[in-house]
This record gives C-alpha cells, sequence and structure tokens, in this order.
C-alpha cells in the first residue's frame, strides 16, 4: 500500500520537526547562490532564526521573475561541476526559468516520482507508456526516472503520433499511461476511427493525467471513454516537475510530499495565509534539493488544503486540484473569469466534443470573449433549429456561471488547430496579436 511508509504515514508532529530541520539545511544552502546570498545578507536572514516552520513567513517571496532577472546562474547553490542535468521552460517571450540538479537531486526526484505513481495504484507488474514529450520539458523524463525506479516496464513513447501510441499499446500490452487530458480526446477520437474500443482492444487499466489544468468532468469523461481510473497529479518544474503532489486510489485530493516540499496558501492580494479549507495561492518552499533550492516561491497556482485525514492512511497534506491561476485570469466586461470555469461548464455538456478556444476581441470598442466549443461528429444532423438550440443553452450556462455573456460559435470536430504541447485554451488579441494561456 505504501511505497515508503515511515515517511507517508509519518506523525503529524514528527512531520513538522523533519520539516524544520529540512528547512534549516535549505536555507544554509541557498545562501551559497549569489541571489539568496546577496538578498539574505542585505534583510539579515540566516538559518538561526527559524525557530519554527511558521517562521518562514519572515522570509521573503521568490518569483518567476527573479528565475529570469538572474538567468542563469544566479540561483546555483552549487559548483558547476557538481551539476549533471538542467530543465527550462520554452523561454520564448524572454528569458526561460532553468532549473539545476545535481545527483541527489535527481534521485530525490525520481523517489518521490515512484512514491507518487505508487500510491495511485501503478505496480512493477505494470507496463507503462509514458506519451509525453522529452527533453527541457520535465514531464517526460521525470515520469521515465520514476517508472524505472518503481520497477515497471517503460515505452518512452514520447508525444503525438496516435496510430503510433495505439500499436504499442497493442503491440506490448500497455496497462498504465500518463498524458495530457486534452491529447485523451484525442486519442479516443482516432481509436474510433480505427474501428477500435479501448475498453476491448486494449488492456489499459490506469491513467495518470497532468501537465495542464483540467476539471472533474474532463477526468470523468476520460474514465468513461477509455474504462479505466484516471489520477491526477500536480507538480511544476521550479519545484522538480512531476511528483509534487499525487492522487491516491481514494481520488480525494492530491498529497503533496511535505518531507521534500513547505507548503503554504496564501491571499494573493494581502500575501497572508489562509485558513485550511480555503482557495488561495500555493506558494512552495524545496526541502530536499542540494543544487537550486527555492525558498517561498510563488507558483501562482490556485488551490486550498482539504481539511480532515484521508482514508488511505497518508498524513501528507492534500491538495484540492487547481482551479486556475492567480495571473491567468482574464477580465471582460467587469467580470473575472478563469478558463477553467468555462471548461467545467462546456464539458457538462453531452454534445460537446474534446476542444474548445476562447478568444477575447475588442468588437466595436467593447470586449467581447468568444468561445468556439467542438460538437461531435455523430450529434449533428444538419438540423441549424438544433445547432440555434444548443449554442443559447451554453451562452446561457455560461452566462450563469461568470457573470457576463459569451459569443459561442459551435463548430465542427478536428476544426479547432490542435499544438504539439499544451493545449492552447486562450488568445487574447485586445492587446496583444496573441497571447497564449
Amino acid at each position: 500500500m505504501y511505497w515508503e511508509r515511515e515517511f507517508e504515514t509519518l506523525e503529524r508532529n514528527k512531520l513538522r520537526s523533519l520539516q524544520l530541520e529540512r528547512l534549516k539545511r535549505t536555507v544554509k544552502q541557498a545562501i551559497q547562490s549569489p541571489f539568496y546570498k546577496e538578498l539574505y545578507q542585505r534583510k539579515g536572514i540566516s538559518a538561526d532564526r527559524l525557530r519554527h516552520v511558521e517562521a518562514i513567513r519572515e522570509l521573503p517571496f521568490t518569483t518567476k521573475q527573479d528565475l529570469r532577472e538572474h538567468f542563469p546562474y544566479g540561483f546555483l547553490s552549487l559548483p558547476k561541476r557538481d551539476i549533471i542535468r538542467l530543465h527550462s521552460s520554452s523561454g520564448t517571450t524572454g528569458n526561460p526559468t532553468v532549473i539545476f540538479h545535481n545527483r541527489h537531486d535527481i534521485s530525490s526526484w525520481a523517489n518521490l516520482m515512484a512514491r507518487s505513481l505508487y500510491c495511485a495504484g501503478v505496480r512493477d507488474t505494470d507496463v507503462f507508456q509514458n506519451i509525453c514529450g522529452y527533453g527541457l520539458f520535465t514531464g517526460g523524463l521525470g515520469f521515465q526516472y520514476g517508472i524505472e525506479r518503481l520497477g515497471c516496464l517503460s515505452i518512452p513513447a514520447g508525444a503525438g503520433n496516435s496510430l503510433r501510441q495505439i500499436k504499442l499499446m497493442q503491440d506490448y500490452g500497455t496497462t498504465a499511461i500518463h498524458a495530457i487530458p486534452s491529447y485523451l480526446g484525442r486519442l479516443y477520437e482516432v481509436f474510433q476511427a480505427e474501428g477500435l474500443d479501448p475498453r476491448k482492444d486494449t488492456d489499459l487499466r490506469l491513467f495518470v493525467i497532468g501537465a495542464e489544468p483540467h476539471t472533474e468532468e474532463q477526468r470523468q469523461r476520460i474514465e468513461d471513454m477509455f474504462g479505466v481510473k484516471a489520477y491526477n497529479s500536480f507538480g511544476l518544474s521550479e519545484m522538480n516537475g512531476p511528483g509534487v503532489a499525487f492522487e491516491c486510489t481514494e481520488q480525494a485530493g492530491l498529497h503533496i510530499w511535505e518531507d521534500a516540499f513547505l507548503i503554504e496558501i496564501i491571499d494573493p492580494e494581502t500575501l497572508e495565509p489562509v485558513p485550511d479549507g480555503e482557495f488561495g495561492e500555493l506558494v512552495m518552499t524545496t526541502l530536499d534539493r542540494e543544487a537550486m533550492p527555492l525558498i517561498r516561491y510563488r507558483t501562482r497556482d490556485i488551490t486550498r488544503i482539504i481539511p480532515g485525514v484521508c482514508a488511505c492512511g497518508r498524513t501528507h497534506a492534500r491538495l484540492d486540484r487547481i482551479t486556475g491561476r492567480s495571473d491567468d485570469m482574464f477580465i471582460v466586461k467587469g467580470c473575472n473569469v478563469f478558463p477553467m470555469q468555462i471548461e467545467g461548464v462546456l464539458l457538462k455538456v453531452p454534445e460537446v466534443g474534446s476542444d474548445y478556444l476562447i478568444t477575447l476581441e475588442r468588437i466595436n470598442g467593447v470586449d467581447e470573449m468568444i468561445v468556439e466549443v467542438e460538437v461531435k461528429k455523430d450529434w449533428f444532423n444538419g438540423d441549424i433549429a438544433r445547432l440555434d438550440r444548443l449554442s443559447k443553452f451554453i451562452t446561457h450556462q455560461i452566462r450563469d456561471e461568470v457573470l457576463t455573456k459569451p459569443i459561442v460559435r459551435l463548430v465542427e470536430p478536428g476544426s479547432i488547430p490542435k499544438s504539439a504541447g499544451k493545449a492552447v485554451r486562450v488568445l487574447d488579441k485586445r492587446v496583444f496579436d496573441s497571447v497564449k494561456l
């Protein structure tokens, strides 16, 4: 049931003691970097002042902008000769955010991934197909090392090429898959086009989904299409990548591994902590990284700590699914809107297909939210009145959810452009030619 019982079921007071010990070590290590050395010396900060875990609130936040402004080596706490890996964002709009690892960090990451997969029900008897990009993106290699540490037969399939993915599943008897949620809808369409039923024509039993925000409705739709259980995962490259938090088989929130990460939930406006159970911005501190520790990193992800104890027996806190980001919210006609709100509405409509696109445009001097929605291929029979009724229904549902009326356009399946990586859900054309969220 447990990969590391001694850590996963640690009593809360002992877990806090371990966190304090590792926090002090982390601060001492971080001060070896140019960024933290200058900042902490200027503010008179040292590890000695940390008498309890809550004292971390006295330390300044770290932001993505800090990482970009001190690119590439400003956060490095070890000599370059000790570093064996880096991962980074694309950096298409400026300096990328880059994270460095030494051998200890890679080993720790692999172990957290193995622990995460095990708690979701993956075992060494599984054939695990990783449908994720390998390279600077953390999803491919992060999962690869965890799969191997756990002992599965791994298929490093990479992203895309759905026909090949299906052939790999059938040739080798794939039982478990990791993929981004938006891709699985497209994969299912290929199964159908080939006259195949994944429930009958594969040995699939378990999915791990993550890397992009998604709703509970989307998860349930994936489970219904493939006849498997789909477990949510959460990670971000600044905290390693995948393996930060994972659902167990109870599917009652994502266990965040508190022996490796110290978490806070803050009000993104006041920057003050919020009580357990209330939504706010997730702030994270690494506790077991040597090459590049990060302290009080503002993730911008909006979530909450789920109160209570999980039935699985693990004592680590559980995060709710990410409901949005404090920096991807957009405002239309005075209303604050998160893309996840729109998705939550669309995926409750059975006639809606796998993809949608939100475009923000200024039309005749007024901001408008245009929602293009793919409808299922087998639903439309040429009845224009039927389409009009569906369009009006979706319009009313979105308006009730976000308090502003969208322009809904129903489009044919496959007509919305697909991206090779994370799905592009929002195009903001009001100020820039194209801002992707």
